[in-house]
């Protein structure tokens, strides 16, 4: 079964970036992403990840997509490092992450089975990270550059039952696959549990399985209501990055939770409202936060020798990377807003958009290693369109989302003002900055 995952993701490697909700997708097809994200309530939209209660109102249905998607991410280092010992000052300056184009197909189908229920099954990429900058951030003398590499896709299977003509559940079985890998991160190995398995590794694979359950109600001619909850992707290790993440090489995929109403004032003009919570918390690797006291093993007694051993007092509160407690990226749970209009211009043409604000995942004190990961989008603008081209049930979508630029500044926790320093007080001397924009263009065909 690995094997066959670990193919998969091959021929969809480009999944590994979208149009974000911190790392997990915005949405999932053009016209789910032209509301932007919103429409939960709206079943057609949900052939692709969407709400597994909808399936059954979709009738035999094929859909196939691709995204092109840019993310524009930058980092800056602001004042210069103060050099004393045991300190890990950044090279000030900013540099922006090469790798600003990926490709992302999607492929889904939905089989009726009798008035009742139905049958689903898709493809397509559940969210991931990238970042390739072409210098040595973290002063690795191995190789020339620093960055992350992170690659998530899902196959759902999907069933879905009628409880009433407007009322229905759904249940979907998703069997996840991941790949990582990580360069540039070798300063860091006195600080790991497992320096071998810490950076510069090959690509390493894991698998999972997770569900979804969701619920789809139409309550009146205006109004609908629809609910889902996704578990958390139980995944195997990291093995190759069991020093890098917390629970050695743990990294589990989120669960998370949505909700939706969708107002319909006319046949022609309908408003969906949505509120999607993610519980980046649950996983000890996205959530723990950096700890500069407890990462390094020992300290240099003061006018000790750097050089020697023996000027070294053990950290009694040493907790090394890749432990279960061990820092990670530090993230937070993140609730998202979106709301979303389409309006049909005529019986083939609907024109739709959409807005979405999300809270910030990361923290001012977790910049530091989120210079791997700065998934600092909060706002995405959307606009989309569908067309008929047929009497079958053929269509073509298209969307365009753009993430608004959003930053988020802190400090480097390793290094302090060295004046500041002398007077026992530990003043941090450098600011990184987090920089991120992006914009996706879908296109998704159904038939």
């Amino acid at each position: 079964m690995k094997k066959q995952l670990t193919v998969l993701i091959i021929l969809f490697g480009m999944f590994q970036l979208s149009a974000t909700d911190g790392y997990l997708s915005l949405g999932y097809g053009a016209y789910h992403k032209g509301l932007a994200g919103a429409g939960l309530g709206l079943h057609y939209t949900c052939l692709v990840n969407g709400n597994p209660a909808s399936n059954v109102f979709l009738g035999k249905e094929f859909s196939v997509g691709i995204a092109l998607f840019s993310p524009s991410r930058q980092y800056t280092i602001e004042g210069n490092p103060s050099g004393m010992p045991g300190t890990f000052g950044l090279t000030p300056g900013t540099v922006e992450s090469d790798s600003k184009m990926f490709v992302i197909p999607h492929i889904a189908a939905n089989f009726p089975i009798n008035e009742k229920s139905a049958f689903g099954v898709s493809l397509f990429g559940n969210g991931g990270m990238n970042t390739n900058y072409p210098t040595q951030t973290f002063y690795d003398q191995s190789i020339e550059t620093t960055g992350v590499n992170l690659v998530q896709m899902f196959v759902g299977l999907t069933y879905s039952y009628k409880l009433h003509e407007n009322h229905s559940v759904g249940l979907t079985a998703v069997l996840a696959g991941q790949q990582f890998e990580a360069k540039g991160l070798s300063s860091f190995a006195p600080f790991s549990s497992d320096a071998a398995n810490l950076t510069n590794n090959d690509a390493s694979t894991s698998v999972g399985f997770g569900f979804k359950v969701g619920y789809h109600g139409k309550l009146s001619e205006q109004f609908a209501f629809a609910a889902v909850y996704q578990s958390k992707a139980k995944m195997g290790e990291f093995e190759e990055y069991a020093g890098l993440f917390a629970e050695q090489g743990g990294f589990d995929i989120p669960s998370y939770w949505t909700a939706g109403i969708v107002y319909s004032p006319s046949t022609s003009f309908r408003v969906a409202l949505d509120v999607k919570s993610i519980q980046y918390s649950g996983v000890a690797s996205i959530a723990n936060p950096i700890d500069a006291m407890a990462l390094p093993p020992a300290f240099l007694n003061p006018g000790g020798d750097p050089n020697n051993p023996m000027d070294y007092t053990p950290n009694p509160n040493h907790v090394p990377l890749g432990s279960d407690e061990g820092s990670g990226f530090g993230w937070e749970d993140m609730m998202v807003f979106k709301i979303g209009m389409e309006y049909d211009l005529n019986e083939s043409t609907t024109l739709r958009g959409g807005f979405s604000q999300g809270e910030q995942p990361i923290p001012e004190s977790e910049v530091m290693f989120n210079i791997l990961a700065p998934g600092v989008i909060s706002s995405h603008i959307a606009l989309g369109m569908s067309k008929d081209i047929g009497t079958k049930g053929q269509a073509i979508h298209v969307s365009f989302n753009y993430a608004l630029n959003n930053k988020v500044e802190g400090v480097n926790p390793f290094d302090f003002d060295p004046v500041q320093a002398q007077q026992g007080n530990f003043v941090p001397n450098q600011n990184i900055i987090l920089e991120m924009n992006q914009f996706d263009l879908a296109v998704q065909y159904t038939f």
